[in-house]
C-alpha cells in the first residue's frame, strides 16, 4: 500500500470530525490528538520492530514486552480512580496473564520462541488483558458503591471481608471476561478478526488463518480470565481495614 493510498483513509477520520462538529460533541481536537499519536506511535513501532526482528537478540525483545506491560498497566489503571495502589494491581495482574499465557505456548511448542511470534502474540495477550484488566477494576468500584451496604450487612452477621465481597468479586470478573466470550461467539460470522484478516491480505491460505486465529480467541479467553481474577482478589482487599471493616467512602 502506497503513502498516497493510505492518506486517502484520513478521509474516514474526517467523517468522524464533520458528526462530532454537526452534533456539537467537541471531539475534533481529540480526533486530530489521535490522528497525530496513531502515525508517530505506529511508525516509530514499525521501525522498532524492524530493528528488534533483524536483531534476534532476546534482551531486546524482553524489554519491548517490559514496555508494553507497563503502558498496558498505566492505561488500565486509569480505570480504578480512588482504588489504591490501582497500578500496582493491574501490572500484577497482567504480567501473570502475560507469563501464565505465553509459557504455555512456547513450553508446547505451539509458537517459536523468536521475536516476530512472541511479540504480535503478546501483544494481544497484554492488549486484551489491559481492556478486561480496566473493566474489572471500574465494575469493582462501582459494585463496591451499589452493594455498601450489603457487604457492611454480611460483614455485621460475621461473615469474613473474602465472603462479604463474593458477590461484588463475581459481578466484576464476570464484567472483565464478557467481552471476550462476546467477541468469540461472533467471529467468523459478524467480524474477521485482525490476525485472521490479516495473514489473508498477506496470501495465507484462509484454512490455516483460521487455525490460528482459533489458536488467539481461545489464548485471550484465557488471559482475560486470569487477568480479570487477579486484579479483582488484589483489589477487593483494598475496601478493608486491618480490622476487616469496610473503610469510609
Amino acid at each position: 500500500m502506497s503513502w498516497l493510498a493510505l492518506s486517502f483513509s484520513l478521509g474516514f477520520v474526517g467523517l468522524a470530525a464533520i458528526v462530532s462538529r454537526y452534533q456539537q460533541l467537541g471531539l475534533e481536537k481529540e480526533l486530530a490528538i489521535a490522528v497525530i499519536r496513531t502515525l508517530i506511535q505506529l511508525t516509530i513501532a514499525g521501525y522498532v520492530l524492524s530493528y528488534v526482528f533483524a536483531s534476534q537478540h532476546l534482551i531486546f525483545m524482553g524489554l519491548m514486552l517490559a514496555l508494553m506491560m507497563g503502558i498496558a498497566a498505566q492505561n488500565a489503571a486509569k480505570r480504578g480512580k480512588g482504588i489504591p495502589g490501582a497500578l500496582r494491581i493491574v501490572l500484577i495482574g497482567i504480567v501473570i496473564s502475560e507469563a501464565l499465557t505465553l509459557a504455555i505456548l512456547l513450553l508446547l511448542e505451539i509458537i517459536p520462541g523468536t521475536p516476530q511470534y512472541v511479540i504480535p502474540i503478546s501483544g494481544m495477550i497484554i492488549g486484551n488483558s489491559m481492556v478486561a484488566s480496566g473493566v474489572t477494576l471500574n465494575r469493582l468500584s462501582s459494585e463496591f458503591t451499589l452493594r455498601r451496604g450489603e457487604v457492611e450487612l454480611a460483614l455485621s452477621l460475621g461473615a469474613t471481608p473474602k465472603r462479604a465481597s463474593l458477590s461484588v468479586v463475581k459481578a466484576s470478573v464476570k464484567a472483565g471476561m464478557i467481552p471476550t466470550i462476546d467477541s468469540m461467539k461472533t467471529v467468523g460470522l459478524v467480524q474477521l478478526p485482525g490476525m485472521m484478516t490479516g495473514q489473508i491480505l498477506a496470501g495465507a491460505d484462509p484454512v490455516q488463518a483460521v487455525r490460528y486465529q482459533i489458536l488467539v480467541m481461545f489464548m485471550i479467553s484465557g488471559a482475560t480470565a486470569i487477568a480479570s481474577f487477579i486484579v479483582v482478589v488484589q483489589g477487593y482487599r483494598t475496601y478493608f481495614t486491618s480490622a476487616a471493616q469496610l473503610k469510609s467512602s
